[in-house]
């Protein structure tokens, strides 16, 4: 059976000080028939020449420019693709051989799937094992996937939801909801394989507070609180 071709989609700004490493590393996962999309968000700090210069040397690499907003960016980026799996990794995500495997492994066949990874995060906080450990649970039982856990699905299906909702917060979770809602014509797969993504986040706002705030704006985009203030009030915490 012909062996899916993936196209992974990675929204980018300001990434200048990981975003070489994550290309070469990115890179040398794929195949033939597989390509890497960036798309910058209007880059200041040098990222759209780094990624320039790898177009060169790198036949598979698609730089794109001109998209602001995650969600926009990962729309384009997806609808430039030619992949059968779409797959959208963050800038300081890495992806092992392990997990190239198994997201081969997983998509390989004809019925309709999506996923993620388990994560691990990377920092200077003890408690990052912990808060890895409690995401990839709760991603586990609840069939949410959030954006560094590199979610993945099928084009087909990517295109039959109508791609990512044009929000400024909380796009993974919505197609997460979506997605959710195809039941057994999709199938969901989890994969326990990590992806290793950096805690630079956890590690300048405090791995406690960080949860607090993610949990406090989850709980109020659950009661209904548009992206647009919830965005608003993520900016005026941070």
């Amino acid at each position: 059976m012909h062996r899916p071709s993936v196209s992974i989609v990675m929204p980018v700004r300001n990434e200048a000080a990981v975003i070489a490493s994550t290309l070469i590393n990115t890179l040398a996962l794929l195949g033939p028939e597989d390509e890497l999309i960036v798309v910058d968000g209007c880059s200041s700090d040098g990222t759209l020449d780094i990624l320039q210069r790898h177009t060169v040397d790198y036949p598979a690499l698609t730089v794109l420019t001109g998209h602001t907003g995650r969600a926009r960016q990962m729309n384009a980026g997806a609808a430039l693709a030619r992949g059968d799996v779409l797959l959208f990794l963050h800038a300081d995500t890495l992806l092992t051989a392990m997990c190239w495997r198994a997201l081969l492994l997983a998509v390989h066949g004809t019925q309709p799937v999506w996923g993620r990874f388990d994560v691990r995060i990377e920092g200077r906080s003890r408690s990052l094992p912990m808060v890895a450990w409690f995401m990839n649970q709760r991603s586990r039982l609840t069939r949410v996937c959030t954006g560094d856990q590199a979610l993945f699905l099928t084009r087909t299906l990517f295109q039959t939801l109508g791609g990512f909702p044009e929000q400024p917060l909380m796009e993974d979770i919505e197609l997460s909801k979506r997605l959710k809602t195809l039941g057994s014509q999709a199938r969901f797969v989890p994969l326990s394989t990590p992806v290793f993504t950096s805690g630079r986040r956890w590690d300048e706002q405090g791995p406690w507070r960080t949860i607090v705030l993610m949990w406090r704006l989850r709980w109020a985009y659950w009661r209904g609180v548009p992206a647009d203030q919830l965005a608003a009030l993520y900016r005026e915490v941070r």
